[in-house]
Parts: structure tokens; sequence; C-alpha cells
């Protein structure tokens, strides 16, 4: 699933490309990908012909795309969805779902939602141009300017959770999936069972730093791409996987250690740590009385 560095990319192609441009035309060749529109794929089109796009912005995972009217077109690109900006005479791709034609500062492009699971989607915010109100609960991410660090360190040290759990909780922090979660507690030498009431503040600290810096290494990076289903908005991969010292590496020699790389599941997911640089929490023994 595309993480916060991958959106950001997409996000940062999207401000270059479609900024000005007018939609004059929508096509949906799948209903899916807008269903949480009220009035269906007749509705969504007839919502956005016409409207000029103002921006392209961000909130963890999701971005939306703000209008002329105050409105804003929202998306999350789930498990395989790509926008992509393509020339009109382009061939269509096999899991194109949603056409926007543009006129003006994009003349002559098409901004293309593609998404071969469909796990992701599109949908109309009225009144979401600043930010929208379905999204209005996620937590900003480590890369906006405007995240709190003190706030968050203090409420990450509150919580019983072990503390990846908590680094994946968007109520949390926005934007840390799965892989960039393993990466920074490699760094940080922590174990994702540790709990967040037994950390340190300085270790707490430290661990946001790493988040922060490893996705913003992936992001000059263009991101992580393990397949074809994450691309930037021009279909280029990103090649932050030549980064990683734990995703992904079941079976090979921990790059600080030598020790191998184990793999755990983790909420219908895996998790990647060094036993070594990362030893597991110690278990309490209840006393006897």
């Amino acid at each position: 699933m595309p993480e916060l560095p991958e959106v950001e990319v997409v996000r940062a192609g999207l401000e270059r490309h479609v900024v000005g441009a007018t939609i004059s035309a929508v096509d949906v060749l799948h209903e899916r990908p807008v269903r949480r529109h009220p009035s269906g794929a007749l509705g969504f089109a007839a919502a956005l012909t016409g409207r000029r796009i103002e921006g392209a912005r961000r909130r963890g995972k999701y971005l939306w795309l703000p209008l002329d009217n105050g409105d804003a077109v929202l998306g999350h690109l789930g498990m395989s969805g790509q926008l992509l900006v393509q020339p009109p005479a382009a061939p269509l791709e096999r899991h194109l779902r949603v056409r926007f034609v543009l006129d003006g500062a994009a003349e002559g492009r098409e901004l293309r939602f593609v998404d071969q699971r469909m796990f992701g989607g599109l949908s109309v915010s009225v009144g979401g141009a600043e930010l929208p109100h379905e999204i209005a609960h996620i937590a900003r991410d480590p890369l906006d300017p405007e995240f709190d660090d003190d706030a968050f360190v203090a409420r990450l040290r509150r919580r019983t959770s072990g503390v990846k759990r908590l680094l994946l909780d968007q109520g949390l922090i926005s934007g840390v999936g799965n892989i960039y979660a393993d990466e920074s507690l490699w760094r940080a030498r922590l174990h994702g069972e540790r709990r967040g009431d037994r950390l340190t503040r300085a270790q707490a600290v430290e661990l946001l730093g790493h988040a922060r810096a490893v996705m913003g290494e992936a992001l000059a990076q263009g991101g992580t791409s393990f397949d074809a289903l994450y691309v930037n908005v021009n279909g280029e991969s990103g090649y932050f996987d030549r980064s990683l010292h734990a995703y992904g590496r079941e079976d090979e020699p921990c790059d600080r250690c030598g020790t191998t790389i184990r793999r755990v599941a983790f909420m219908n997911r895996s998790s990647y740590y060094c036993p070594t640089c990362q030893p597991a929490p110690r278990r309490r023994v209840a006393s006897r009385v």
C-alpha cells in the first residue's frame, strides 16, 4: 500500500501538472471507486464538470484537489491506486476506472485514476477545499510543518499499546505505514511490542526523529516500489526499496550486527526486525500473594 512518501510524490506531481486546469469532462468507467458519492457515478461527474482545480493537498495518506467552488476531489490510493497524467492519445490502462479531461493549464492532458484491486476511491467533499470533513479526524504527519512533536511524544508515552501499533494509529500520527514503521523501529533499536508507556522521553523523541528521517529519505528517492502498483503521476517507480534495512528482508543479515532478520505476523501483515538490535520486551510475571 502506498504510504506517506509515495502519496506525497503523487501530490507534488499533481501540483505541477493539473493545478489551474478546468475539468471539462468526467468519464466513470467503473462505479466502485466512486461508491461513496451519494448520487452515484452520474452525480460525481456532474459535480466536477466545469470546475477548476485550485491546488493539490494531502493529510496523511489522503489527497485532495481543492476546487474553485469550495468543494474538493478527495482521494485515497488504497492498495493499488494510481493517479496518472496522460495525453489523451495514450492507450487506456487495463485497470482505468475514472478519467478526467482537463482544459486550461493542463490542456491536452487527462488525469486518470487506475486501480487494479479497487480498494482506493474518489469522492466529492462538499465544502472541503480547505480540509475535507471526512478526514478532519486524521492526525498530522511528521513531515507537516505544523506537527506538534511535544504533544505526540506525550501522548505516545501515555499509551499501553505496542509502539508499532501506535505508529500505525492515524489518530495519533498519520502517514507512517507498515514499511516505514519497521524501518523507524530498526533505526531506533526498538522492538515493535515495546509499550508506549515504557519508553523514556529520549527514546520517544529519537523514534520520532527516525520516522521523520526515513520518510524524508524515501520521499527524496521517489518512494518505495516493490511492484508496478505504485508509480508517480508520470508512471515512474520509486527506489527507496534499495535502502531498506528491515522491511522485506527476512532471513537476510542485519546491516548493523549481522543477525538474521526475522518476520512475524502483525495485524494481518508482517513485521520485520533484528532480534539482537531490537530485543523483545521482557514479560512481567505476576507476583503471587
